[in-house]
């Protein structure tokens, strides 16, 4: 069994995750601070990705980076890199899918914090990036680690804009994913059910994960009260 499709959907779902790590707290953070109207407007573009059809991202993407569009054929040309049908080109998609979940719910969470704790460190001459990673996101980690774990597995998981922008090609693009419906497609109903098998038992971890984090939030919470 050849492990490629394994490796390969491992590592771009971790390189987009942590892509939309940082892009979705700088997101969450700024957007929860801005006026109701701005932030309504911000969270639709924002969001959007969550809700559109994976291929019609993925044929948006074709249309941005594609080797005769005007963004693709500058990138070529000035650097001698193809930005779609490669592995890497997989995440491109699965950072624009995977934003939402992150942002979101890294929103929720800083919506949810206690700003005089915030204030009090202030009082006491604590800069704002000492109170943000030291304060601030401490008191939001599980929020943050639940939005971290959604986005891999939503990453991990993503098949209609990766296989438009990176295609399938064994042991170069293969993701999970696509080479369940290649193996579909070819009537190898055995080998996409053992793929099936192993997404299943990745996806169960990774959910499982989230309700670990979930039950600790509750709890802490509930402490808090106490």
């Amino acid at each position: 069994m050849d492990w490629y499709p394994l490796y390969n959907s491992l590592r771009i779902a971790a390189i987009s995750t942590a892509a939309v790590f940082f892009l979705g707290i700088w997101a969450a953070y700024y957007v929860a601070k801005l006026p109701r109207l701005v932030k309504g407007v911000l969270d639709v573009v924002l969001t959007l990705p969550l809700v559109l059809p994976p291929t019609v991202v993925g044929w948006l993407l074709l249309m941005l980076l594609g080797p005769k569009r005007p963004l693709g054929a500058w990138i070529l040309e000035t650097f001698g890199m193809k930005m779609v049908m490669t592995w890497w080109s997989a995440i491109f998609a699965t950072v624009v899918v995977a934003f939402p979940l992150m942002y979101r719910t890294a929103r929720g969470a800083f919506e949810s914090f206690d700003h005089t704790l915030a204030g009090a460190g202030q009082t006491l001459g604590l800069s704002n990036t000492y109170i943000f990673w030291r304060i601030r996101m401490p008191v939001c980690r599980q929020g943050i680690l639940a939005g971290t774990v959604l986005a891999f597995a939503r990453a991990l998981g993503e098949y209609g804009a990766t296989s438009m922008i990176a295609g399938y090609t064994p042991s170069r693009t293969a993701t999970i994913s696509t080479t369940v419906y290649q193996l579909w497609r070819t009537n190898d109903n055995a080998g996409a059910l053992r793929w099936v098998v192993v997404n299943i038992a990745i996806s169960a971890v990774f959910l499982l994960t989230v309700n670990l984090l979930e039950r600790r939030q509750k709890q802490s919470g509930g402490e808090a009260w106490d």
